[in-house]
């Protein structure tokens, strides 16, 4: 199966940056498919520059990530949303986490409260 990763633009809000670097992306999403397309799983990514999300925190640079896996029924599922809590703030390290989640357990993703409006991001979720 594919799963995407789309990365909406990012707009800073306040004093709150973190330090994200796009050209990391393409090795970081080879060494992923290196080492998990054994196991039938395909990665992809793209960024989305005509969605904008104003990031205030994090929680809100986790949830301008959205990662697809229609084989799974997941459009467009909000990174932070379905890992919850980031241990360490290593933005790579979260993104790995979670589409390793998806590949492996798209079953176990459920957020509490589901059919309530999480956010306002406009995902639906």
């Amino acid at each position: 199966k594919t799963i995407t990763v789309v990365f909406y633009d990012r707009e800073f809000a306040g004093e709150w940056k973190y330090p994200f670097d796009e050209a990391s992306l393409a090795p970081f999403f080879d060494e992923l498919n290196r080492e998990l397309s054994p196991c039938g799983v395909n990665f992809e990514f793209c960024l989305e520059p005509n969605i904008t999300l104003r990031i205030n925190g994090y929680g809100d640079l986790l949830n301008s990530i959205r990662v697809r896996s229609p084989e799974d029924g997941f459009s467009s599922l909000c990174l932070g949303q379905f890992i919850g809590p980031s241990p360490e703030t290593n933005l790579l390290a979260d993104v790995k986490r979670g589409v390793r989640r998806v590949a492996f357990s798209p079953e176990s993703i459920v957020p509490d409260g589901g059919n309530q409006l999480c956010h306002d991001c406009g995902c639906g979720c």
